[in-house]
């Protein structure tokens, strides 16, 4: 019984290994897909960015990159840890000016005033909610072990991150 139970579980294995590879090489040899897919079966998913910029606004040439997008500005971060490995000193951020709370959604990043801090905080939307005062969003930084100790109301936004350039 033992063995015959071995048995079983080396052949699924193998029938896991062979259509893994396989799906993999009719994604690569026979398909019209160009995207990467990084392979990972052991991570769980995380909340990310409302896609703001669509494929066919990025225009790459031979001697530069053009992102048609209106009303975009530059950010440049502070080396404070909180947003690593994501945000870091040295990054370069495209930044656009929320017009409503609806422009906001979970996995965001936003940049917002605290009125105790002169820099703008630079976090992740994790949650958004009302209570009596009207809607707020909580943050977190990705680096941070626990979620930021405040609601942001959207008046505290000040930008939208939509890309981050290295």
């Amino acid at each position: 019984m033992k063995t015959s139970y071995i048995l079983f579980v080396i052949l699924v294995l193998i029938f896991f290994i062979v259509g893994w590879f396989s799906h993999l090489f009719y994604l690569n040899e026979y398909s019209n897909i160009t995207k990467e897919s990084p392979i990972s079966i052991l991570t769980k998913e995380k909340i990310s960015p409302k896609d703001r910029i669509s494929e066919n606004q990025i225009l790459v040439l031979k001697d530069k990159i053009i992102i048609e997008m209106e009303d975009v500005s530059v950010a440049s971060y502070l080396n404070t840890n909180s947003m690593d490995s994501f945000i870091d000193e040295g990054a370069n951020g495209l930044e656009i000016i929320p017009k409503s709370a609806y422009d906001i959604q979970v996995g965001d990043i936003i940049a917002y005033r605290f009125d105790l801090i002169n820099n703008l905080i630079v976090h992740r939307v994790i949650k958004i909610s009302s209570d009596e005062k009207g809607w707020y969003a909580i943050t977190k930084g990705d680096n941070s072990l626990f979620r930021d100790p405040f609601k942001v109301r959207f008046n505290q936004i000040e930008f939208v991150l939509v890309g981050v350039i290295y």
